[in-house]
């Protein structure tokens, strides 16, 4: 299969019409929660339990959704999720202007939508490979087409959400993203073709024998703790862009969606430039080459500039991140036997999600405390830190398994 099949692939263009239809409505959300939570309290601690409450759903039930991948295939998982998050989210608004939400209820509600994370994350991780096979350049490619749909929302949504915040309010922007999760299923229900999903032996089930093979396998043992401790610098960051917009910028919500949409704009052209050179230069090595333009260009944020100087400081962190994640998941994503994948990749996010609370409950307080300064520092200073180690990673471990493969007369992976 050449790039012109992939890109001619009806299942794929359907992918990727859910993932550009359904992230778009999620990254509304991602900046329309916050703000409503922020400006209807006043409290950014309390905003900040609410995102965490979201975060610790995912990594609280991430193993249950893995028994449900393996069990349904990622076509049918996909389905469940956004069918799932549609009425959930719905309840949000409705709730808010019938007088019946509290904190409690709200904490809830983004618990539960947390939950149905996970699983959807790694079915559209398990989709590509069964669409594709196991391909690393097949899968890569795909992987950038469907990154470049998930940037054009980072794009798109925060900068819709912020003008719709203005004329209609936070609570409606939260029912275009429930009926975006509609759109999202209905797409996937009619136009992905179903696929048995792999069986696995029992033994290959549980969560035990996932961990033993994150330990044992060279690469992802170096990128899990590395990526995930970046994530949740880049919650926390999350977490402070309403209250630098707040304090600095007039309150204008449509800062807050210009700031995240930069990273989106610098991250769709990374992901085309992936796409481009994804049979030309190897992935780690492209991963190596490029991850620490992702955190250099973040120090700009510590220290006060214009608006127009942090847009382009995050745009030029979107592009290297843009260029690094495709191979970074199909890597990640291939280096598991496909019988494994079910169980390992949620593995994987569940330690990505025991860290983010950590970020967000430090975040919220500090900022409430000491303001956004000290937040943008420690995200500087572990996001450079962690790419750092990514990259060396690389850097020490595909000459290794070079060298093993020539020496036994067999292709390293």
């Amino acid at each position: 299969m050449n790039v012109s099949s992939v890109l001619r692939s009806g299942p794929l263009r359907a992918v990727v019409a859910a993932e550009v239809i359904s992230t778009t409505g999620s990254q509304m959300t991602w900046v329309a929660l916050p703000w409503f939570v922020l400006t209807t309290t006043g409290s950014a601690t309390r905003m900040s339990f609410v995102v965490a409450a979201e975060v610790i759903g995912m990594g609280l039930l991430t193993i249950p959704g893995s028994r449900l991948l393996g069990r349904v295939g990622a076509r049918r998982t996909m389905m469940i999720c956004d069918a799932t998050r549609a009425p959930l989210i719905a309840l949000v608004p409705i709730l808010h202007w019938s007088g019946g939400l509290s904190l409690g209820m709200l904490l809830a509600i983004a618990f539960a939508i947390g939950a149905l994370t996970a699983p959807s994350f790694a079915a559209h991780k398990m989709i590509l490979p069964e669409l594709f096979g196991e391909s690393e350049e097949l899968v890569t490619e795909a992987n950038a087409l469907t990154q470049m749909a998930t940037r054009a929302s980072l794009l798109i949504g925060p900068v819709v959400a912020g003008v719709l915040i203005g004329f209609i309010g936070a609570p409606a922007v939260l029912l275009v993203d429930a009926a975006s999760y509609v759109v999202s299923f209905l797409l996937v229900a009619l136009l992905v073709p179903s696929r048995p999903p792999v069986e696995a032996p029992e033994e290959g089930r549980s969560v035990k024998v996932a961990v033993r093979f994150l330990i044992r396998e060279p690469l992802l043992r170096i990128w899990g703790p590395a990526l995930a401790i970046g994530d949740a610098a880049w919650t926390a960051f999350f977490i402070a862009v309403p209250v630098l917009v707040v304090a600095r910028f007039e309150s204008n919500p449509r800062v807050v969606g210009w700031l995240f949409a930069s990273f989106g704009i610098g991250a769709l052209l990374g992901n085309l430039i992936s796409f481009r050179v994804a049979r030309r230069i190897e992935g780690t090595q492209l991963i190596a080459t490029f991850i620490l333009g992702q955190a250099l260009p973040l120090w700009l944020l510590t220290i006060q500039l214009p608006a127009a100087a942090y847009c382009a400081a995050l745009a030029v962190s979107g592009i290297a991140n843009g260029i690094v994640n495709p191979p970074l998941h199909a890597t990640m994503t291939l280096r598991v036997p496909a019988a494994l994948r079910p169980v390992v990749l949620p593995t994987m996010m569940l330690t990505w999600t025991i860290l983010q609370p950590i970020g967000i409950f430090v975040a919220g307080p500090v900022l409430d405390a000491f303001g956004t300064e000290p937040v943008m520092v420690a995200f500087a200073v572990t996001q450079t830190l962690m790419m750092g180690l990514a990259a060396l990673a690389c850097l020490w471990v595909r000459p290794r398994e070079a060298v093993t493969a020539l020496a036994t007369g067999s292709p390293s992976q």
